[in-house]
């Protein structure tokens, strides 16, 4: 089970733990607060507070805030591969493309708070936490080459132009696709409508 997975789960609070078990719930914790506050909300004290440990616990496990935003950082960007990678076998043995590829794609940055955590990355400029997910694009690449092959020739630059687009979509629908949607009184699928129907200019 993923920590996106068990970010659901009620943390009883004041118990011993594991070491291990105390480090993934202050994970989880961590995750949530990051989806409903940002990552201000990521403290020590939050964390600590949330799933009953001191402050002096958490050190021990993390070192410092830093250290906790770090280790956050990357049990996430592992989730995001992960549901990329998700993304590439829906791909490969789903008939439905091109909405099949956008759904895969915008569940992939939306599902568990994928979206601010590709922001907080980049706002920080620690963008080596983002290195895990390239061999995750990558397959999606040949994935697309592979789906779209049979029906005419596609360039290398076009397969990735068409990545691009999608990532970029599916990364401002997380962040801020809600709150532009209310404005322009469009519904909550209206993203994925949109990207789904501009999708098969780069691809044909």
């Amino acid at each position: 089970m993923s920590i996106r997975d068990e970010a659901v789960v009620e943390i009883p609070k004041r118990r011993r733990r594991a070491p291990d078990e105390a480090r993934r719930e202050a994970l989880v914790v961590a995750r949530r607060l990051l989806i409903e506050s940002g990552p201000t909300a990521i403290t020590l004290k939050a964390v600590g507070d949330k799933i009953g440990v001191t402050h002096a616990n958490l050190i021990h496990h993390f070192g410092s805030a830093a250290g906790l935003q770090s280790a956050l950082m990357e049990s996430m960007v592992r989730d995001l591969a992960d549901a990329l990678d998700a993304a590439v076998n829906q791909l490969r043995s789903d008939a439905g493309a091109p909405r099949a590829l956008v759904d895969a794609v915008f569940d992939a940055f939306d599902r568990g708070g994928a979206g601010r955590l590709a922001a907080w990355i980049a706002l920080s400029g620690d963008l080596q936490h983002l290195e895990p997910v390239r061999a995750a694009v990558q397959d999606l690449v040949k994935a697309i080459d592979e789906k779209f092959s049979a029906e005419g020739e596609q360039t290398h630059n076009r397969i990735t132009s068409a990545v691009l687009f999608i990532a970029l979509c599916a990364f401002g629908d997380a962040v801020i696709g809600a709150p532009l949607r209310d404005m322009l009184d469009r519904d909550e699928d209206s993203g994925r409508k949109i990207v789904a129907r501009l999708l098969p200019s780069f691809l044909l």
